[in-house]
């Protein structure tokens, strides 16, 4: 191919070197976008799970970055003129190639982050994921350079993979789709504590995600769908939780809200004492 291009272009002139230059970048570039449309299309016809379609994502986001790269060489070894200069300094590159390898080496660490993150699949495209308190939601693409997640604002946050790689991750949805929501209330301190639990689990189970966990012998014993315990007292107010379980770990904020609204509706309809904030006044 190298000798057919050569023989229409005169790669010793300027002229020569720049149309060599745009006709390789252009057919690199075609090949790329024609290979990972394929990709594209192979994505949507083949039934895969996710973990198949985080591997098919990451090739087909590596495929320009290895083709371009192929590109680059390719020039440089066919036009005499930059195959000359590369040989002279990489004759004599030694400082030169510890510099280069020395900037590289944080692109370098996300690459295999990202390659690293695709073999063992400690997340994948569409899992909900959280890292901290700020960094929290859904996987959108791994890249050769960073992992996008969407978060619950439709904001995007852009990580890069030597750090996703090393920090510790709470995957919602690994494995298991369903999740155990602490859902925490506070009830006065001389309230009812047990309509307080009664009208919790009444109005738990109304909701669509919430879902019965329990094992056919805890039904049979009548276990309570949803657990409400008495975490602590304090000196102004009782601390209750209740630990609902959800088909759906992407609608646990929502269903945190509609729960502690509706329970707060009822403790003011059926007269569960609520916390009355307690001041202490020191008279100088």
């Amino acid at each position: 191919m190298d000798k057919i291009f050569k023989y229409h272009f005169n790669l010793d002139s300027f002229v020569g070197i720049l149309g060599y230059v745009l006709l390789v970048v252009f057919i690199t570039w075609i090949l790329s976008r024609v290979i990972r449309y394929a990709i594209v299309q192979i994505m949507k016809r083949r039934k895969t799970d996710r973990y198949g379609g985080t591997s098919i994502l990451f090739f087909r986001n590596s495929v320009k970055f290895f083709l371009g790269l192929f590109g680059i060489v390719y020039i440089i070894t066919t036009v005499p003129a930059f195959r000359s200069k590369a040989t002279l300094i990489f004759s004599g590159a030694g400082i030169l190639a510890a510099i280069i390898g020395f900037a590289a080496q944080a692109a370098l660490s996300n690459l295999i982050a990202g390659a690293f993150i695709v073999i063992f699949r400690p997340f994948r495209v569409g899992d909900y994921i959280k890292l901290d308190e700020t960094r929290v939601g859904i996987v959108e693409d791994i890249t050769l350079r960073h992992t996008v997640i969407n978060n619950f604002e439709n904001k995007r946050l852009i990580i890069p993979n030597s750090v996703i790689s090393t920090d510790s991750v709470l995957n919602h949805t690994i494995e298991d789709s369903h999740v155990l929501s602490f859902n925490n209330f506070k009830l006065g301190i001389k309230a009812d504590i047990d309509l307080a639990r009664k009208i919790i689990q009444e109005e738990a189970i109304k909701l669509p995600t919430v879902i019965d966990f329990r094992t056919s012998e805890q039904v049979m014993t009548d276990v309570e769908q949803v657990d409400v315990r008495v975490i602590d007292v304090h000196t102004d107010h009782i601390h209750m939780r209740a630990y609902v379980w959800l088909n759906e770990p992407f609608q646990e904020f929502k269903t945190k809200c509609a729960l502690k609204e509706a329970v707060h509706k009822r403790f003011l309809f059926e007269g569960v004492a609520l916390p009355i904030p307690m001041y202490k006044i020191i008279q100088g």
